[in-house]
């Protein structure tokens, strides 16, 4: 008998992203570039290569640049081809083939567990993943593509996790976890934001979920909570009441450009592993360092 696959996903996009403005007052947060691609694209990418090849975004209002970002544009298309400029052209068209991509809109800002239910009628019976728009992961990451072979072994949903200070638990949904076996884990409670006196563990939940279809019933169970939305963690809550969810603990390969400073992060690390910008950028840092005085 063939092994369940998993080949949808869900990309919540809605958000207002005032952590960034004025950046982001006249264009998404999800468009802002890394290198030499918006942000949204490498979580796209991530999930085709997982294996997942139909993708439904949440959006909200002044995020169309995120459709016609990933649509054929004849007008550019022919503008590289009429100059000659192959390898361009080749790029643009390749993004607007990565995958089957859809778009719905949230309509209110709800919260991220509000804006994963108005994926139900697309998703339907079907087990699903959740990216964050927030987090893109490195290219030699494994996690998502862990997360998924593991639903195909025990057809579970599963949470990616990873350890934090403890100081930082607060920013977070925290699992509180038995049976570790390696990096996977049995999930036995979450909460949302604890206090650090409170929190049940440091391990955050960040960014990545694998879920049966199961989540949107107990999405329609959820009442506002922390901030006043409809908090994913707490849909999470309820459906453990109901099935078996599993943690899947990872270390590496995680940048939240949510926050500045792991955007700059992001964007450093990346350049410098850019096939053809890396080696100059490499210089053009070294040079800030010795005129800085950085040691």
């Amino acid at each position: 008998m063939a092994k369940p696959i998993v080949t949808k996903a869900v990309i919540p996009a809605a958000g207002l992203g005032t952590r960034f403005l004025p950046a982001t007052k006249a264009q998404p947060k999800e468009m802002l570039p890394v290198v030499d691609r918006p942000a949204i694209q490498y979580v796209v990418e991530e999930a085709v290569a997982a294996g997942i090849d139909d993708i439904l975004i949440i959006t909200g209002r002044n995020k169309r640049s995120l459709e016609d970002h990933f649509d054929r544009n004849f007008e550019l298309e022919h503008h590289l081809d009429r100059t000659g400029k192959r390898e361009d052209l080749a790029d643009v068209i390749e993004l607007a083939d990565l995958a089957d991509i859809h778009f719905v809109r949230q309509g209110e800002p709800l919260g991220l567990g509000h804006a994963v239910s108005v994926a139900r009628k697309h998703v339907g019976d079907n087990p699903f993943v959740v990216l964050l728009g927030d987090d893109i992961m490195h290219k030699d990451s494994t996690l998502l593509k862990d997360m998924v072979a593991n639903y195909g072994e025990v057809q579970k949903s599963t949470i990616a996790l990873m350890e934090v200070a403890p100081e930082e638990i607060s920013a977070y949904g925290c699992a509180a976890v038995d049976n570790r076996n390696g990096n996977l884990c049995n999930i036995v409670d979450v909460v949302e934001k604890p206090k650090q006196e409170d929190a049940p563990s440091n391990l955050a939940i960040v960014g990545r979920y694998l879920f049966t279809p199961a989540i949107f019933d107990a999405l329609s169970q959820v009442t506002a909570g922390v901030g006043g939305e409809i908090q994913l963690t707490d849909a999470i809550g309820f459906l453990l009441k109901e099935e078996d969810v599993m943690g899947l603990i990872f270390e590496e390969g995680r940048f939240d450009i949510g926050k500045k400073i792991d955007y700059l992060r992001a964007t450093v690390e990346l350049a410098l592993e850019h096939d053809e910008l890396g080696d100059e950028f490499r210089e053009v840092l070294a040079e800030i360092v010795r005129r800085n005085g950085i040691v």
